[in-house]
């Protein structure tokens, strides 16, 4: 019976210290007003990208899903707008996967949107495959599709005045490497982690290229939550990951927080280009505030992006 009672302690032990470490919920204190404001969120459809556009729409912002499935998109817009009577929720076409549709998405946007304020990176995947352009997939769509899609709506943020880019990242990056950022791996959790890397470094760069302009930028954890982000792995991954999840993982409406926080929060501006998390700032490995990698990483994502000259 006392065996019992300690492997009983001993497992709600271990529970209470992982949901109040490694799966720590946050909450958004952030007050900026978002109406009159325009929001672009890829992978707005669903998961932290979702209820993060819950949030801003709520706010009365013009929110922009940008994501590939037209009938999810549909079904979220709806639901947002019945939940927040806010009708200035769109759907825009964009595949982070092709380069292409990356280029036509920011044509589209420039076209028929007279600014933008808020940049979200949010949508990612772990998976294995390549890209339409060739690139690992997980390269492909958490970073370089994402670096481009920032780079061509720039313009755009510096003219509205205070614009913000928030770009999805992971405690994962930890786990990245500095070398070999563009290949595919044959291990898709490391390719994985290498692209949340990417996602650090690209920030840690961007703040350095904003340095003098209004727009500032910032990399988040959202937490491990459950969302829709390993809807590519094998049968048996999913068995294992699936009874964790539910047990411990956070749901998306707790996963946007430090996003949003990210997005809302006043006075945050001088943190430009820094990494949170739990809606605090958080410190980073040297590999991923490594000034020569960084700048290394955007000069080889602008030349396979075919914006260098």
């Amino acid at each position: 019976m006392i065996q019992l009672l300690l492997l009983v302690g001993f497992v709600l032990g271990g529970y209470f210290l992982l949901v109040s470490t490694l799966f720590r919920r946050s909450t958004c204190k952030g007050n900026a007003g978002m109406a009159g404001k325009t929001v672009i969120i890829t992978g707005g459809n669903t998961g932290i990208g979702k209820a993060t556009a819950l949030h801003l729409a709520r706010r009365g912002g013009r929110v922009i899903l940008a994501c590939r499935n037209r009938d999810k998109a549909a079904a979220a817009i709806t639901e947002i707008q019945q939940e927040t009577g806010n009708s200035e929720v769109l759907y825009m076409q964009l595949d982070l996967a092709s380069l292409k549709s990356v280029r036509c998405f920011a044509e589209t946007f420039l076209k028929a949107e007279s600014r933008l304020d808020l940049l979200i990176n949010n949508a990612g995947l772990v998976a294995d495959g390549r890209t339409e352009d060739g690139f690992g997939i997980e390269f492909g769509v958490n970073h370089l599709g994402h670096y481009l899609l920032t780079v061509l709506l720039l313009p755009r943020l510096k003219e509205s005045g205070g614009g913000r880019v928030v770009t999805l990242s992971s405690m994962a990056h930890r786990w990245g490497t500095r070398f070999n950022l563009v290949e595919a791996q044959k291990q898709f959790f490391h390719a994985y982690c290498n692209s949340k890397l990417c996602n650090v470094l690209f920030t840690h760069e961007l703040a350095k290229r904003l340095r003098g302009s209004n727009v500032t930028c910032y990399s988040v954890h959202p937490g491990v939550v459950r969302t829709e982000l390993s809807r590519n792995v094998s049968l048996w991954q999913k068995v294992f990951i699936e009874p964790v999840a539910r047990l411990l993982f956070l749901d998306p409406e707790a996963g946007a927080q430090t996003t949003l926080h990210c997005a809302l929060q006043e006075g945050i501006e001088p943190l430009s280009g820094r990494y949170f998390a739990c809606c605090e700032v958080q410190e980073v490995t040297d590999r991923a505030k490594d000034d020569a990698v960084a700048r290394k990483l955007w000069e080889v994502s602008e030349r396979l992006c075919g914006l260098s000259s």
